[in-house]
C-alpha cells in the first residue's frame, strides 16, 4: 500500500533566511485574509463564492498591484497553497464538517507550504534541505527520511521554526498481531482496557497550571508590545509549547504500543466538544456548579482523547489492524454479566455493583468490557453482510452496535 508519512525536524536558520521565513508567512497569513475578505463581499452582494481557479486568478492580480507589490517577493506556491487551504476551509463549512472559515493572526500557527517537489531538494547526508527564495536550509536530523518527498511545510512554534517533509512510499501490508482490546478513556485513569490494565494520565497542563497562571498575569502587568512585554509572551508561549509537546509525545508512545500489540482495538465515539461545552448558561438559566464543570472540561481537553484516537487509527492501519468506533451509550451503567442497565449500577466514579445480581468492579473496566463486546457485535453485523465491512485502520460508528446489526 501506499504510506504517506512525515517527518518533522527543527530548522537552524541563519539571520537572512528567519527573516524571509517570517515575511513569507506573513504574506501567507496576507494572501489567506484578503481571500476570505473577498469572498465574504460576494456573499454580502449575492454573488458565489469563488473557486481555488478564481482565487488564483485573484492573487495574480494582488501581485501586480501597486498597493501591494511586496508579495512578488514571496514564492508564489504558497501563497496559491493558502488560498487552496481556504478553499477547502470552505467547502468543510458547508459539508458541516467545520465552522465558518476565521482570519488568521500574527503569531499563530505561523507556517507556509511548497507542493512542488521538483522545487524541493533534500540533502540528508549533510543535514540541510533546499526550498526555494530561501536556499539551503540545515535541520537537525533525528531519523532517516524515508519515501520520496511530496511536500513540505514549514511553520514556527514557541520562536523556533520546524520543518515537516511528507513524504510517499510502497509498503507491504504486514499481518496484524495481537488479540482484541476494548478502551475506555478517562480522566481518572486515561485508558482502562479491558483487560483490567490501564494508562494513568499524564495531566500535562495541570503540572504546569501555576507556571503558566502567573507568566500570564506577569505579561497581564506589562506595557502591551513593550519589549519587556514581548519577553514575557514568549515565556508564555514556550510553557504552552511544552505542555503540547510532553502531551503528544505521551501520546504518541501509547498510541505506538497499543498498535503494535493488538490486531483490533475498540474505541467509544466520544463528542469531546459537547463532553466540555460550558456550563455557563445565560442571564436567563445560568448554569449550575461552573467552577467544578470548568475543572473537568480543563481535565477532559488535557487528556488528547481526540489525537490519540486520529494516532491509533492511522498506526493501526500501517499494521494491517483495525480500529472500531462504538457509541458510548450506557458502557458504564451495563452489567457485563447480566446484562442488566441501570443508573443505580454505578454507585461513584470508580464503582460499579450491579443491583440485579450484585456484581462488582472497577467502573472503568466495565465500561473497556462492554465497548469491546459493542465492536464484537459490530464487526459480526459486518461479516454477516447488514454492513460492509471497513478497510484496515478505518473506524466504524453506527448508533445500534452496542445491541446488534443495523
Amino acid at each position: 500500500m501506499q504510506r504517506l508519512q512525515a517527518f518533522k525536524f527543527e530548522l537552524m536558520p541563519n539571520g537572512e533566511q528567519v527573516r524571509k521565513m517570517r515575511q513569507f508567512a506573513g504574506m501567507v497569513r496576507f494572501v489567506f485574509n484578503r481571500g476570505l475578505v473577498l469572498q465574504k463581499e460576494r456573499y454580502a452582494a449575492g454573488e458565489n463564492k469563488l473557486g481555488y481557479a478564481a482565487l488564483c486568478k485573484a492573487l495574480t492580480g494582488w501581485r501586480n498591484s501597486a498597493d501591494t507589490p511586496w508579495l512578488k517577493d514571496g514564492p508564489i506556491h504558497p501563497l496559491q497553497q493558502s488560498l487552496k487551504d481556504l478553499d477547502r476551509a470552505y467547502a468543510n463549512f458547508f459539508a458541516k464538517r467545520a465552522d465558518f472559515p476565521r482570519f488568521k493572526k500574527k503569531g499563530q500557527r505561523d507556517s507556509f507550504r511548497y507542493p512542488d517537489p521538483k522545487q524541493i531538494k533534500l540533502d540528508q547526508g549533510n543535514h540541510r534541505l533546499y526550498l526555494p527564495k530561501l536556499g539551503w536550509l540545515r535541520f537537525r536530523k533525528s531519523r532517516e527520511v524515508l519515501g520520496t518527498v511530496k511536500n513540505v511545510t514549514v511553520s514556527q512554534s514557541a520562536g523556533r521554526w520546524f520543518v515537516s517533509i511528507q513524504t510517499e512510499r510502497e509498503v507491504a501490508v504486514p499481518a496484524p498481531t495481537g488479540g482484541a482490546v476494548g478502551i475506555d478513556m478517562g480522566v481518572a485513569r486515561f485508558a482502562t482496557f479491558s483487560d483490567g490494565s490501564y494508562l494513568a494520565p499524564l495531566n500535562s497542563f495541570r503540572k504546569h497550571q501555576t507556571a503558566l497562571r502567573k507568566a500570564h498575569q506577569a505579561m497581564s502587568r506589562k506595557t502591551k508590545f513593550s519589549n519587556s512585554w514581548k519577553k514575557t509572551k514568549a515565556r508564555v508561549q514556550r510553557i504552552q509549547a511544552r505542555i503540547a509537546n510532553a502531551r503528544r509525545d505521551y501520546l504518541h508512545k501509547a498510541s505506538a504500543t497499543i498498535s503494535q500489540n493488538h490486531a483490533l482495538v475498540v474505541l467509544e465515539d466520544l463528542q469531546v466538544g459537547n463532553m466540555s461545552r460550558s456550563a455557563r448558561g445565560s442571564v436567563e438559566q445560568p448554569g449550575r456548579q461552573i467552577r467544578q464543570k470548568s475543572g473537568l472540561n480543563r481535565s477532559i481537553l488535557d487528556q488528547g482523547w481526540y489525537e490519540f484516537r486520529r494516532q491509533l487509527d492511522y498506526k493501526l492501519a500501517w499494521r494491517g489492524a483495525h480500529l472500531v468506533v462504538v457509541p458510548p451509550y450506557n458502557t458504564s451503567r451495563t452489567c457485563p454479566e447480566c446484562g442488566h442497565v441501570a443508573v443505580e449500577n454505578r454507585r461513584s466514579q470508580a464503582r460499579f455493583a450491579c443491583v440485579e445480581c450484585g456484581f462488582e468492579a472497577n467502573a472503568d473496566h466495565v465500561g473497556a468490557i462492554n465497548v469491546l463486546r459493542a465492536g464484537h457485535a459490530r464487526l459480526a453485523c459486518e461479516v454477516s453482510g447488514a454492513v460492509r465491512p471497513p478497510a484496515a485502520g478505518t473506524h466504524r460508528s453506527d448508533s445500534g452496535a452496542a445491541v446488534g446489526c443495523a
